[in-house]
């Protein structure tokens, strides 16, 4: 599940209404650019303003996973590219995730936490859509959906692979599309595509409602149950280049959604209702997205698996990819089948990406697979603060020339190391 593509909530509620404070009654503006020349973290010098990371310490197995998926990338080439990130280098980046786990092997008490980080970490905050740390969150997750390898009656809604005209470059972004003559021009549109029936003998595979094929682009990825009942995964593979445009700020904007109701859920009951209005509203956006077959658990952009709560996309190009990050905020959760929602604080590594997240006040958190975390994502859009952990240059070693990365860092010190448990 590569997500270079639009997060899912922003299918379902990113009316993109922007940031709205307590101190600004204007229309809020979450998605604003970085200013020219502006970082989107700004280290907290002080460690009294670190937020509490206390009610952060639990779960902590799908935390380790987490973070071992972010130390896989980073023994990848490739990742070296995007350091130093500011003035984290890769080593430092490497470190920080390899000492916070052995944090979280060392069986330390939540109690225990904000001083083992203060004693041993920086921490960052996001400077957020109005330079005060305010960040929208929302939610992505999975859908499964009913499909076919081959057209049927039923299933005669197409995923299509890569066309072989597409050019993408080093880092995976589209170039455009390869002419006869070599020139490069830029790829159709949606619109282009789908009417002029261009990737005819491209298809991957059929699902039964056009919506539900839009549902997957915005996702990035989707699981298929086929008719003799196995369930596959179709993920992410490129895009036509262009940029994402909102179909739930439209539908928002011309009335056919209150603003206040707009979910997940209300849209896929809209197009229910009005299925011949499915193509004009999905057209309206012109970023296109193609799939590939992929094995098991859906992946992000740094094609490492994500994690349900464990994994945010961010914008990959003002934020550090792979990093381990801490969400403060109101976020829904479900037991015995109902819905409520409260505070939020927990541990996260930014793993993945969307079209869509181009600000610093902006974060997905990935919520799982299936109807359940539909739900969940659909009714995320909280305002909250977003924090990242890195640890501190002194307590990192120079270069060790049997580590690919070049660096090594130090055991922790006695400052970092938890009090015995029968303390």
């Amino acid at each position: 599940m590569k997500r270079i593509v639009v997060p899912g909530l922003l299918l379902s509620v990113a009316v993109l209404a922007g940031c709205q404070t307590k101190r600004v009654a204007t229309k809020p503006q979450y998605d604003r650019p970085l200013p020219p020349g502006q970082l989107a973290l700004r280290k907290i010098e002080d460690p009294g303003r670190y937020p509490d990371f206390t009610e952060g310490w639990r779960d902590l197995d799908s935390l380790t996973a987490a973070i071992r998926n972010s130390l896989n990338y980073f023994t990848k080439p490739s990742s070296k590219q995007y350091f130093p990130y500011q003035q984290i280098t890769h080593a430092q980046a490497v470190a920080s995730l390899e000492e916070f786990l052995r944090l979280l092997d060392s069986g330390a008490r939540p109690e225990e936490i904000n001083g083992l980080i203060h004693a041993g970490f920086e921490v960052y905050e996001s400077v957020g859509c109005d330079d005060q740390g305010t960040v929208l969150f929302t939610g992505y997750y999975t859908p499964i959906f009913q499909g076919s390898w081959v057209q049927t009656a039923q299933f005669r809604c197409p995923l299509y692979k890569v066309p072989p005209d597409l050019v993408k470059g080093s880092d995976g972004n589209t170039l455009g599309r390869r002419g006869p003559d070599g020139r490069l021009t830029s790829y159709p549109s949606r619109t282009e595509i789908e009417e002029s029936g261009m990737l005819q003998g491209q298809e991957l595979i059929w699902l039964s409602d056009p919506f539900e094929v839009y549902i997957a682009h915005v996702q990035g990825s989707a699981k298929v149950r086929l008719p003799d009942g196995r369930i596959i995964t179709v993920g992410y593979a490129a895009t036509n280049g262009h940029e994402y445009a909102s179909v739930s700020e439209r539908l928002v904007a011309e009335g056919r959604i209150p603003p206040d109701h707009i979910s997940l859920a209300t849209m896929i009951n809209y197009f229910k209702e009005h299925p011949d209005e499915v193509n004009t509203y999905v057209r309206a956006n012109p970023r296109y997205v193609f799939f590939q077959s992929s094995e098991g658990t859906p992946r992000g952009s740094l094609n490492e698996p994500v994690i349900p709560w464990r994994t945010i996309a961010t914008d990959k190009t003002i934020f550090p990819r792979g990093c381990l990050a801490f969400l403060v905020t109101t976020l829904p959760s479900m037991q015995d089948g109902q819905m409520s929602i409260g505070a939020y604080d927990g541990f996260a590594l930014d793993q993945d990406t969307g079209g869509a997240i181009r600000a610093p006040g902006r974060c997905d958190i990935y919520m799982g697979e299936g109807d359940e975390a539909g739900q969940l994502a659909g009714q995320t859009y909280q305002e909250g603060r977003l924090y990242y952990i890195f640890i501190r240059p002194e307590s990192m070693t120079v270069a060790d020339p049997n580590r690919s990365d070049g660096v090594q860092p130090v055991p922790p010190s006695s400052a970092m190391t938890p009090p015995s448990q029968t303390d």
